[in-house]
């Protein structure tokens, strides 16, 4: 397992990572979604995988989480930029050790989980770190996109999600998609291991069902 607590970004380029890009439309649809409520969480945040934090519309993701008093970010291996943030490597397919479990208030994992052939435990490994909250974003339709560094496995459901979250303990308190007619559409969730202290908080949740009946 590589878990190096807690490591400063070197800086040093990794030649195979993918440029980041202008955000699209999806994307931009994924922050409006996110602002709507990272503001109500507080305590330890940690962005799994989240290479330089970059939202691709000029900030980060950690300037969402207005009340944190933590912010970290995990890689892989070491991310290129040298932001200053506070980096973890993590592999999110290995056992988690016993000083990781419940060291989170609140994950956000921002369309990684796709990349990631062992998505059972990738999401459980989510799950135990979090004393409470998962944001998980993953695609429903997307092009495949892959370099050598990472690959492109997997393509999610609600259905699925709210399983995912099930098995680990956790219930769906919000999730929404994109909705957008012959373009890439994402699934946000957020699940809780205390979904009562979120009543009120978030809309009344109705599960998603039949999604993008426009596919055919």
């Amino acid at each position: 397992m590589k878990l190096n607590l807690f490591k400063k970004s070197s800086g040093a380029p990794n030649k195979d990572h993918v440029k980041t890009s202008k955000a699209q439309p999806v994307r931009v649809w994924s922050n409006v979604e996110l602002k709507k409520f990272a503001h109500l969480f507080s305590g330890s945040v940690v962005n799994l995988s989240g290479w330089e934090d970059q939202d691709k519309q000029g900030r980060r993701y950690k300037d969402y989480f207005t009340g944190a008093s933590e912010y970290v970010v995990t890689n892989y291996t070491p991310s290129h930029a040298s932001s200053g943030l506070q980096e973890m490597i993590l592999d999110l397919e290995a056992d988690l050790p016993e000083s990781m479990v419940n060291r989170f208030d609140v994950v956000l994992s921002h369309t990684n989980l796709e990349h990631i052939f062992n998505v059972f435990k990738a999401v459980e490994n989510h799950c135990r770190i979090s004393r409470d909250i998962v944001i998980i974003i993953v695609p429903f339709i997307q092009q495949q996109h892959e370099t050598n560094e990472f690959k492109d496995y997997w393509r999610f459901t609600p259905t699925c999600l709210r399983k995912l979250y099930e098995i680990n303990g956790l219930t769906t308190v919000y999730e929404s998609f994109t909705n957008q007619p012959n373009k890439v559409n994402y699934i946000l969730s957020v699940g809780s291991k205390h979904p009562e202290r979120w009543a009120g908080k978030f809309p009344e949740f109705t599960e998603l069902k039949q999604i993008c009946p426009w596919v055919s």
